[in-house]
């Protein structure tokens, strides 16, 4: 659950940059992303999970907002009250969802949590089919095969809980909700600078719901473990900044149908690191639903990513 405020299958095709240009920030995308999952659950491990996700990406806005201020002008500090409203709706949904995930990891593994949220491009089709888009048959029934891969998995296997499942779903949803608002409403114009208001703003709002929901009494700084306050920081650095801006590169530089690969190839990464780093088992169901999210979405890319002439 890595990608801009833009949409999840994007619908604006670019001229092709060097080979060797695209491949390097797609691995980028690829593994960054992919390695997300298991650095929050790293994190976890001893930072309380609203406010180490609130943290995030309140850093992830403070740390781009005078980058881009001292690049491009100090207007990057006065966005209007309809674009301040729209980053802070799209900043509770995306941020959002990252907070809800990393509450439901303290029960889900890693590898499971990326393959729920893998469904994220079928959330955004059933969306625009529900405000009355036209949607072709083939997304429709690959959107369908998803939701029955993804009720598969809805099994609670060891640590797991029905609960924590669940939230990884509603995850989904509310990443997808973000994704398929964001071109609809007034956010700035500039993606970088939309991006570090929605940052700030959605870790603004996630740290305070830690703080309300009383998980401030349960940080003690000395406790926290290496390998948490390296996932945190990796969270921070490579997660957010180095993958996005990889990211919003290759959406003005490659082929829109090449980008989207992102969204099935995540998932594997996540279950191959849960595998090796953590231990986490996996099951021939959790094989069985993997397979068929990831088809189904391979196939919804597919079918819309825009036509060559």
């Amino acid at each position: 659950m890595n990608a801009s405020a833009g949409e999840v299958v994007p619908t604006s095709s670019a001229e092709a940059a060097p080979p060797w240009k695209i491949w390097s920030a797609l691995w980028i995308v690829y593994i960054v992303w992919g390695s997300t999952y298991l650095a929050i659950a790293l994190m976890v491990e001893t930072i309380p999970p609203l406010l180490g996700a609130g943290a995030r990406f309140m850093a992830v806005g403070l740390l781009l907002l005078p980058i881009l201020a001292w690049r491009r002008g100090g207007h990057v500090w006065r966005p209007t009250r309809a674009e301040l409203l729209s980053a802070g709706f799209v900043g509770l949904m995306l941020p959002g969802a990252n907070a809800v995930i990393s509450v439901a990891q303290q029960t889900v593994p890693s590898g499971l949590a990326a393959l729920l949220v893998a469904s994220i491009p079928l959330f955004v089709i059933l969306l625009r089919r529900l405000t009355g888009e036209s949607i072709s048959w083939q997304s429709l029934v690959a959107t369908l095969i998803g939701f029955g891969g993804l009720v598969l998995l809805l099994n609670p296997e060891g640590e797991a809980t029905l609960i924590g499942l669940l939230a990884c779903v509603f995850a989904a949803f509310m990443w997808a909700l973000g994704s398929f608002s964001s071109p609809r409403i007034s956010l700035p114009r500039d993606p970088l600078v939309s991006t570090a208001w929605q940052s700030l703003l959605g870790g603004i709002a996630v740290f305070t719901t830690g703080v309300l929901t009383g998980e401030l009494p349960d940080v003690h700084f000395g406790e926290f473990s290496g390998r948490s306050i390296g996932g945190l920081l990796y969270l921070i650095t490579f997660g957010s900044l180095l993958a996005f801006t990889s990211y919003a590169w290759l959406l003005q530089n490659a082929p829109i149908s090449k980008v989207s690969t992102y969204a099935y190839v995540n998932p594997v990464v996540a279950i191959a690191l849960g595998w090796l780093v953590l231990n986490e088992s996996i099951t021939p169901t959790t094989l069985l639903g993997a397979g068929i999210i990831v088809a189904s979405v391979a196939l919804v890319i597919r079918v819309e990513s825009p036509k060559k002439p």
